[in-house]
């Protein structure tokens, strides 16, 4: 799976995600892309799914005229210390999400 980790996501999760293509949006110049910016970019570019912590991000898009699946990942913070624990469920989300679908994973104590 290509996926594409939103500007609000620490780099540091992109090596805990093996077997996938991860790029960080800063790698690739996007950082400071508007929300429906990015997924056009990200759909031009081939990516199979963005994986954000912007909650809004499903509120302020019609996601269904795009062709990128997003991942909101809920936690206490954007630190990987929170988002560690919700690896297990974003390595299961990576495997089964389809395009243009939405999924939100959240820690238990969210």
């Amino acid at each position: 799976m290509k996926a594409l980790l939103d500007e609000s996501v620490t780099w540091e999760l992109r090596r805990r995600l093996t077997g996938h293509d991860v790029y960080t949006a800063k790698y690739l110049g996007w950082d400071g892309k508007r929300n429906g910016e990015l997924l056009d970019l990200a759909a031009k570019a081939g990516f199979d799914v963005l994986i954000t912590v912007d909650q809004g991000i499903p509120n302020q898009q019609n996601l269904s005229e795009n062709d990128v699946a997003v991942i909101v990942m809920v936690a206490k913070s954007n630190s990987i210390s929170h988002l560690q624990p919700l690896l297990p469920k974003l390595m299961d989300s990576l495997n089964s999400i389809k395009r243009g679908q939405v999924v939100e994973i959240r820690a238990q104590d969210g």
